[in-house]
């Protein structure tokens, strides 16, 4: 998470990092603001995607979820299918045309707001995703062995 945040130029203390992963019932508990969350989006882009040719636009003051839903969609470079297949895994089956819905423009007429629960299950089923193993074929193509994902 360190490497996450100095990709973007803002590095953080590790005691305070230790303390926005604490449980919310815990002593030392401290809730993550709009703009660590952003910062961190931002340096998640950076970790996958490398370095922007153009600087990016000043951050909005509050990040809503279909915002959240964007920037993890273009850091991990997904593609419709994996998003859909990260909600399947999380037990939310949704269609192609609701999944569009959350990245159009907010005046869209197809616009539509990405919902608390919709963006839990898209976390619960990305980390599913991204612990599954995957089937690839052995040298001899006669039996199917089970590999951890390189993503």
């Amino acid at each position: 998470m360190l490497q996450i945040f100095k990709a973007t130029g803002q590095v953080q203390q590790d005691v305070k990092l230790y303390t926005l992963l604490r449980k919310e019932d815990e002593k030392e508990f401290i809730l993550c603001s709009q703009a660590l969350l952003n910062t961190f989006l931002d340096g998640l882009i950076i970790f996958y995607r490398g370095t922007l040719n153009n600087p990016p636009a000043p951050a909005p003051h509050s990040l809503s979820n279909n915002d959240i839903l964007r920037k993890i969609r273009i850091a991990l470079i997904y593609q419709e299918k994996d998003m859909l297949e990260v909600f399947k895994l999380s037990g939310m089956e949704i269609s192609k045309s609701e999944l569009s819905s959350f990245f159009r423009r907010k005046g869209h007429k197809h616009y539509k707001e990405c919902g608390d629960q919709f963006l839990r299950y898209f976390l619960q089923g990305l980390s599913l995703y991204k612990k599954r193993p995957t089937q690839q074929e052995t040298v001899s193509r006669t039996e199917k062995v089970w590999i951890k994902r390189n993503k």
